[in-house]
């Protein structure tokens, strides 16, 4: 039976970029999306930009779009891309792309007390380089508990694409240290020429440490067939200063990308991608994962949506009838009933 609460089936919900926040504090799971269906959530729809939340008790049925940041005033209206959120010293983070026009992308991060919001504006504008063009800011906070931006310095400026980072202060306001470069796109083994004119694209880093202690760094660009592809690389040093080793195989090389991980309540490692990467089409795929050591490998893809929505070289064996299986009874709404 439905659950008014959690109407979303995670096979209907279209996003990009997923990040799934994994609340211990309300028991349940948060993602942001820039954009939401205005056909189904008339009533949600927003004419300036803004970033919309969505709630799960159970990763498969999530709320109806709520917004938790509008523009009002703040200074950027484009590139609101990629959202993510993170718990920082009690307060949740929101960490996206902006641009104003005539103005470079760059990374800023929002602040609420909730992690439905409301979100405000932390600081004066981003914390990523003035006059570098940027994108994909994520949080990563070091072995001495100073936190920093890892994002990417845009392919369309430098070719090469590059994974960088520079040290925040506690308020995540503003950049306190130069820019590092920690890997260039052309390092990986696996990467192709996806752009039209042969540029070499960086994407999405998310940096996670396995039970081994060996830091990892999962990352997307495209392969040498245009499928758009995630990778990780690890670091040698066991630190954000590298040097990054690039993975020679992909973890997943079907058109799907901008990858994350996270612990499910019951502690279980989960991977999110979206897939494929055709805006109108794209749709969460959640891998239950495993360490092998100082490896990363997929257990099982638990939504489904891999059935219907695949892409690249799966395109020509995916089936055109989405699946009608029901998700597994333990994931059923009456757990979502106990945590309302």
């Amino acid at each position: 039976m439905e659950n008014p609460n959690y109407p979303y089936s995670i096979r209907d919900v279209h996003i990009s970029d997923p990040f799934i926040l994994a609340d211990e504090t309300s028991g349940l799971y948060y993602t942001y999306v820039q954009f939401i269906d205005a056909q189904r959530f008339p009533d949600a729809r927003m004419e300036e930009p803004c970033f919309y939340v969505f709630k799960s008790p159970d990763l498969f049925h999530w709320s109806e779009p709520k917004v938790c940041f509008r523009k009002g005033d703040f200074w950027a209206d484009l590139d609101y891309w990629a959202p993510e959120c993170h718990l920082w010293k009690g307060r949740y983070y929101l960490i996206s792309s902006f641009r104003a026009k005539g103005t470079y992308r760059g990374c800023q991060c929002l602040v609420s007390d909730h992690p439905e919001g409301p979100f405000e504006p932390v600081g004066d504008g981003p914390v990523t380089p003035k006059g570098w063009h940027c994108l994909d800011g994520t949080l990563f906070i070091d072995d001495d508990g100073k936190p920093w931006m890892v994002f990417c310095h845009e392919w369309m400026q430098v070719y090469d694409g590059q994974i960088c980072a520079v040290r925040l202060s506690d308020d995540l306001a503003r950049a306190i240290s130069a820019p590092e470069i920690l890997f260039r796109a052309s390092e990986a083994p696996w990467r192709g020429r996806g752009a039209a004119d042969g540029g070499l694209v960086t994407d999405g880093p998310f940096l996670y440490r396995l039970k081994t202690g060996t830091l990892i760094m999962l990352w997307s660009s495209f392969s040498e067939r245009g499928e758009y592809t995630v990778g990780y690389a690890r670091s040698a040093s066991g630190t954000i200063h590298g040097p990054w080793v690039q993975e020679e195989i992909p973890l997943y090389a079907l058109d799907g990308g901008h990858a994350m991980l996270f612990q499910t309540f019951e502690g279980k490692l989960m991977m999110s991608i979206h897939c494929p990467n055709i805006h109108e089409k794209k749709r969460i795929l959640l891998f239950e994962m495993e360490e092998l050591g100082d490896k990363l490998a997929v257990i099982n893809e638990v939504t489904g949506n891999w059935y219907h929505s695949a892409g690249g070289s799966a395109k020509h064996w995916h089936y055109d009838t989405p699946c009608a299986e029901d998700f597994e009874s333990e994931t059923a709404a009456n757990r979502g009933e106990n945590r309302n």
